[in-house]
């Protein structure tokens, strides 16, 4: 008896699969976006040892280009990679997102300690 219950259960798991997977499927082909451009990026990256006291780097910007924003904002596109014991910030007094983009990690708490800081550039423009 118990197994005539199971059968249609097979049958329900079985279509709930194939349905998931299409929704996968569709999901997964990506469109572009409306007001994406060609982009690149420049970064700066640095170590630190133990106990060594704030450190900062200088992302190069690239002449002709301007920062690029993530799509749909007006957020400069950029990111932190850190490893380590420290904190990592964009340091918002040397960095106006046009000429001068400074990134600055604290006090390195662990053996080692390492930083990228990485923005992305729209060089479309040709200014």
């Amino acid at each position: 008896m118990a197994r005539w219950f199971l059968i249609p259960l097979r049958a329900s798991a079985v279509m709930l699969g194939f349905a998931l997977g299409l929704l996968l499927l569709d999901l997964s082909v990506a469109s572009p976006l409306g007001d994406s451009t060609a982009t690149t990026e420049f970064s700066c990256n640095f170590g630190m040892a133990k106990d060594d006291a704030k450190q900062s780097c200088s992302v190069p910007v690239p002449q002709g280009c301007v920062v690029a924003h993530f799509p749909g904002t007006t957020r400069p596109w950029s990111n932190i990679s850190k490893g380590g014991v420290t904190t990592c910030q964009f340091n918002e007094k040397d960095t106006d997102w046009r000429t001068r983009i400074t990134g600055t990690c604290g006090r390195c708490a662990s053996e080692q300690c390492s930083a990228r800081f990485g923005v992305m550039f729209d060089c479309s423009q040709g200014k």
